[in-house]
């Protein structure tokens, strides 16, 4: 997706805050969507981070009835969009819509050629076969996930743009800001494709970003102090004011 685009759909004039949600359960989940919501977040994330997905399911359901009109976007934890487009297609034809999909990682192999990019394609098959019309936004060179060299990045961001309609990157783990110059070559490479960052981002620190970024997705940053579950409203409000432009 374009990246002006992307940022319009969304009525962002700076990098649209989309917050991670670590479900517990349903009034967790309930309690700091509405938390974004007053904070003037256009959607949330919600990741099953300590249960596996079938766990989740209901919950969206009910997250869903309980903010019909809201961005409601998922990840499956550890799960690619193989898996998760058939369960998001099923959601969506029984009434439950899912408006975007993150997916750790998006099987991008800088490694291969081009034109062989066979583990993608494949998740792009079982996309358009699902049914599910939601965005997708792919883990590239992210945390946790096989080792990129850094020498390889550029080429991993244009591949990306190929498969998905977000490419997403981030630091070396959870709570680790990316370094500049990774973002710069995801950048650089991404062309006007949509660019998301899913770690380490602060109000400390979001502006460096703000320029090359056009998503932060952000659990630790906005969320109390020593707490990996539930959104610090003071926070999530100065997080807000520096992405504004």
């Amino acid at each position: 997706m374009n990246r002006y685009d992307f940022q319009r759909n969304f009525r962002a004039t700076g990098p649209v805050v989309l917050p991670v949600i670590h479900v517990l359960d349903a009034e967790q989940a309930r309690r700091n969507i509405q938390t974004a919501i007053d904070g003037g977040c256009p959607g949330v994330f919600l990741i099953n981070h300590d249960f596996e997905k079938e766990r989740l399911v209901p919950i969206i359901k009910e997250m869903r009835e309980a903010f019909p009109d809201y961005w409601i976007g998922v990840n499956f934890l550890a799960i690619t969009g193989k898996f998760a487009f058939p369960v998001l297609g099923d959601l969506q034809a029984k009434g439950t819509r899912v408006d975007g999909y993150w997916a750790d990682d998006a099987r991008i192999d800088e490694r291969r050629a081009d034109d062989d990019q066979f583990e993608a394609e494949e998740i792009a098959r079982v996309r358009r076969e699902s049914g599910w019309d939601g965005l997708y936004i792919g883990g590239t060179a992210f945390k946790k996930q096989r080792e990129v060299d850094p020498a390889d990045y550029g080429r991993s961001a244009r591949l990306a743009t190929r498969f998905m309609d977000v490419v997403v990157t981030s630091g070396v783990a959870t709570g680790h800001a990316a370094d500049v110059g990774k973002i710069d070559t995801f950048r650089e490479h991404c062309g006007d494709t949509a660019l998301g960052l899913a770690s380490g981002i602060t109000p400390e620190n979001a502006a460096q970003y703000a320029d090359a970024v056009d998503l932060f997705m952000v659990a630790t940053g906005i969320n109390f102090k020593g707490d990996f579950y539930n959104i610090d409203p003071d926070r999530l409000q100065q997080l807000m004011q520096a992405t504004q432009k």
